[in-house]
């Protein structure tokens, strides 16, 4: 029987994988400029402390890609640094050719650090992934979705299975090399897609199958809750009933658009109730990366969306 907090998924049923990100080379960057001192910082770290830390808060740049096409991701990561982020998550577009030693300095001159990307969860060339994330100082590896093929529409129970063993190997091996656990990268499929778990009789979510059959040594989420919520999930219910399983949540919002995809907007101004969800993270997250889908090329949603969390009160 399908979980409490999956149940309007069955009724809701909504297609389609998220788009595939694009890791294209960028332009040049724009000239360096100094890092700004605690002095300089945005008016909107003052809020800092009040609901969520700003040391907890990271944006992943695949928000930006669009305006980094413009201006380089150097000045991205300087605006960024400005409004008052300490974390970024970067994806394979954001090196512009840069080593990792290279990626590195460039976010210390900035005051950054990059606890998560999105990358390669390609098991034949795991290890050159693992070695350039920990140069970088990654915490956690992932990528924008689920080992192997990740999950889609029709899939069979022992295929979903395939999926959380790939993510226990590539866990286990990043885990012994130091940079941390696996996450899984939720869109709405793995809530939609339903197998019959053979033991049991019973229908499951891919979602609950996968952790199930992945160790949490290993293996932890990154919650998608605009594409979660997408999908009729109840995402507040879901922390609670999972705990520390979901180590990491992506802070999307949008307009939730019936059988439609959702239209993503800046954090705050869509449809996601954020007070129950937040309050469920409490203790169990770790880390809360922003992100809004096409982002407008200017600084406007990195603001908004950093003011929003530091200043939420619950």
């Amino acid at each position: 029987m399908i979980s409490t907090f999956t149940r309007r998924a069955r009724t809701a049923l909504v297609g389609g994988a998220a788009a595939a990100i694009a890791a294209t080379g960028l332009l040049v960057s724009a000239p360096a400029t100094a890092a700004p001192s605690s002095d300089n910082a945005n008016a909107a770290a003052q809020c800092s402390g009040r609901s969520v830390p700003a040391s907890k808060i990271s944006i992943q740049l695949f928000s930006y890609n669009s305006w980094a096409r413009q201006v380089g991701t150097e000045a991205v990561l300087a605006e960024i640094a400005e409004i008052g982020y300490k974390n970024v998550e970067p994806f394979g577009g954001t090196y512009e050719g840069r080593t990792a030693e290279e990626f590195r300095a460039l976010l210390k001159e900035y005051g950054l650090k990059a606890p998560t990307s999105h990358g390669s969860t390609n098991e034949a060339t795991f290890d050159d992934t693992m070695a350039f994330a920990k140069t970088v100082g990654q915490r956690y590896m992932g990528s924008g979705g689920f080992a192997l093929s990740g999950i889609r529409a029709g899939m069979t129970y022992d295929q979903v299975v395939d999926v959380a063993e790939s993510m226990n190997r590539l866990g286990e091996r990043s885990v012994k090399n130091g940079t941390g656990k696996l996450f899984g990268h939720n869109h709405q499929q793995e809530f939609t897609t339903t197998v019959v778990d053979p033991a049991t009789g019973e229908t499951k979510t891919a979602w609950e199958v996968i952790a199930e059959n992945t160790d949490p040594r290993y293996v932890t989420f990154q919650l998608d809750i605009l594409w979660a919520e997408d999908a009729g999930v109840d995402t507040a219910a879901l922390i609670e009933e999972y705990g520390d399983r979901i180590e990491l949540l992506h802070i999307k919002d949008g307009l939730l658009n019936g059988s439609a995809r959702a239209i993503p907007t800046d954090v705050g101004e869509g449809e996601i109730n954020w007070g129950p969800i937040l309050e469920a993270a409490q203790g169990k997250v770790k880390l809360y990366s922003v992100e809004r889908d096409g982002a407008p090329a200017d600084a406007e949603f990195a603001r908004d969306s950093f003011e929003f969390l530091t200043c939420f009160e619950f």
